[in-house]
């Protein structure tokens, strides 16, 4: 033998040794998802060859989008699944969240396995590890605080601790509703059922139990301020507007000021 022969018979040798490498590799694609070793491809030899379209093809049919590792099976199998198609109902009827897209919610203090088990993300020790709410609102750790480094308006409180008093409006259009010579307050109104109940959440607006209730004066429907025409009212409030005092007190009537903190009429 020649050593041309025998380097032509050697290169032959290696490129069916890197055949049946390869066809190790494609063939769980190939076999329809069952694992194939590397004793059932030496026997096949260069037999194996052939596999390597059809994995190319069985690749081909998976999409790169589908990241739920729940579905690659099955969209392997069929590459209809998750496809967008008109169902019994049209399209919105047969739409569903794209793989991937929804996440589960992460639950903390289940077992140091999930990764947010024992401390939940918080650590093991310092002031922000602690329950409760670790600082107060405003405070800059030790510093001059911002609230206390700008100038203040006079009569006019600005720190930590004041809050705008949201007010309960009653208008004058359900003052007309009520009855001669009589004493009006949010809750006798909301009794008759003159008003619906106020409902204020921001601020401050409600004092031991109490919703802070403001009179003021108010439009009809085409534009018109609303007068008032019943008299001798006696209207209890915690806060009066200047038209409204002045139509009341025009029609023979008394305004009496409310304690934010006990209710109790304010003498004048």
């Amino acid at each position: 033998m020649s050593r041309r022969t025998a380097l032509v018979a050697l290169a032959g040798v290696l490129a069916a040794t890197s055949l049946v490498a390869c066809s190790a590799f494609v063939a769980p694609v190939a076999s329809g998802g069952a694992f194939v070793g590397r004793s059932a491809v030496a026997q096949q030899g260069v037999q194996a060859a052939p596999s390597l379209s059809r994995a190319h093809g069985a690749l081909s049919s998976l999409s790169m989008k589908v990241f739920d590792w729940k579905k690659r099976d099955a969209r392997a199998a069929d590459p209809t699944v998750g496809v967008a198609t008109e169902g019994e109902y049209g399209f919105l009827g047969n739409l569903s969240p794209a793989p991937g897209s929804q996440k589960s919610k992460t639950r903390k203090g289940r077992g140091i396995s999930a990764g947010q088990g024992a401390t939940c993300g918080f650590g093991m020790r310092g002031q922000k590890s602690r329950s409760g709410r670790p600082t107060r609102p405003g405070f800059e750790g030790g510093q001059m605080p911002l609230y206390r480094r700008l100038p203040k308006y006079v009569g006019r409180p600005m720190g930590p601790g004041h809050t705008k008093a949201n007010y309960g409006l009653l208008k004058l259009s359900v003052l007309n509703k009520c009855e001669a010579n009589s004493e009006a307050t949010y809750e006798s109104c909301l009794a008759a059922g003159h008003m619906t109940k106020l409902k204020i959440s921001k601020g401050c607006s409600v004092l031991r139990g109490k919703q802070l209730v403001k009179v003021i004066g108010c439009n009809d429907a085409d534009g018109e301020p609303v007068k008032l025409s019943v008299q001798g009212l006696t209207v209890k409030a915690h806060a009066f507007t200047a038209s409204a005092v002045e139509q009341i007190q025009a029609n023979g009537g008394k305004c009496v000021l409310l304690n934010p903190v006990t209710g109790a009429d304010v003498e004048a």
